[in-house]
């Protein structure tokens, strides 16, 4: 099997898993978010240390206590993941599985705007086009629920900023989840200590299944991310930008289909905007990158000799 074919295959098996993450969010009631959120920071602690264990991997922590300004961003990092994790599992708790959908639909929109106001990036015509019915389809939301999708603004918002980060890092895909969820794991343990002394606690509480689903939390958590991380390193952006879309399309199936959430025609326009903004955004990058490539191409091919006359 070829490189290519195997990034494609990691990165369709992330993002089918992070997909129907939905269904294993909804299993783990009466667990409330917030149980689940320290759950799922705590295993992932634990089950990304044993893959670093395995690997052998350890001195990146050496390194990284001699970078203040990384530790620094990576504490940010682990907050905006920390608020993007605790909203989606709030989204699908309280029946919003498909404003959750809406949330990583527009995140591309939002990763746009992030480079204007953030890196001071100069946007292409479809570029703006696109952010332009986005805000649209945002504006005709906001009027549909009563009130601004508020649930998909912060997962939009808080994953796009995630990135921003993750980006400037450069950190591999677990060492950097390890340290992430090893910055929250305190808090996290915190709560569940506080959980228990209340007797509010539902670990070991509800039944073995029960028990054995929160702490699988960490490998739901990980290994989607390591597939991601996988598929990252063998396809180009071009398509791991269009396998991106699966797992919001997905998420909208499991709202719809199984948890029977309702699609009023409103709601329906305003995604279909969204859809929009999404396939202009994705022609122009798949064209620039086309027109890219054939410049690197034609620049690194050399001139034919000239030919001199008599």
């Amino acid at each position: 099997m070829s490189e290519l074919r195997r990034g494609y295959l990691f990165g369709l098996g992330a993002y089918v898993l992070w997909g129907f993450f939905p269904l294993y969010i909804k299993l783990l009631r009466p667990a409330g978010p917030i149980e689940i959120l320290a759950h799922r920071v705590v295993w992932s602690v634990v089950f990304v240390a044993l893959v670093l264990a395995v690997q052998r991997n350890w001195g990146f922590l050496r390194a990284l206590a001699r970078r203040p300004k990384a530790l620094g961003a990576i504490t940010v990092a682990a907050a905006l993941i920390g608020v993007n994790w605790g909203t989606y599992i709030y989204g699908v708790n309280s029946d919003r599985v498909v404003e959750t959908a809406l949330g990583y639909f527009i995140n591309p929109l939002v990763v746009i705007l992030l480079g204007v106001t953030v890196l001071r990036e100069r946007l292409r015509r479809a570029q703006w086009l696109a952010l332009g019915i986005g805000g649209l389809a945002v504006a005709v939301l906001t009027v549909d629920y009563g009130r601004l999708p508020y649930i998909a603004l912060t997962l939009a918002l808080t994953f796009g900023s995630y990135s921003l980060v993750k980006k400037r890092l450069g950190f591999p895909a677990a060492q950097g989840l390890f340290v992430e969820s090893a910055v929250l794991a305190l808090p996290a343990l915190a709560y569940l200590g506080w959980l228990g002394w209340r007797a509010d606690s539902t670990f070991g509480h509800v039944s073995t299944g029960h028990t054995a689903l929160l702490v699988f939390a960490g490998a739901a958590t990980a290994i989607p991310l390591l597939l991601f991380a996988g598929a990252a390193n063998r396809l180009p952006l071009t398509g791991l930008g269009i396998l991106q879309y699966s797992a919001p399309i997905i998420q909208l199936g499991c709202g719809l289909l199984i948890f029977h959430e309702p699609m009023p025609p409103a709601r329906l326009a305003g995604f279909a905007l969204v859809w929009v903004a999404l396939i202009v955004f994705t022609v122009d990058g798949v064209r620039h990158a086309r027109r890219s490539s054939k410049a690197a191409l034609l620049g690194a091919t050399p001139e034919p000799a000239a030919v001199t006359g008599r």
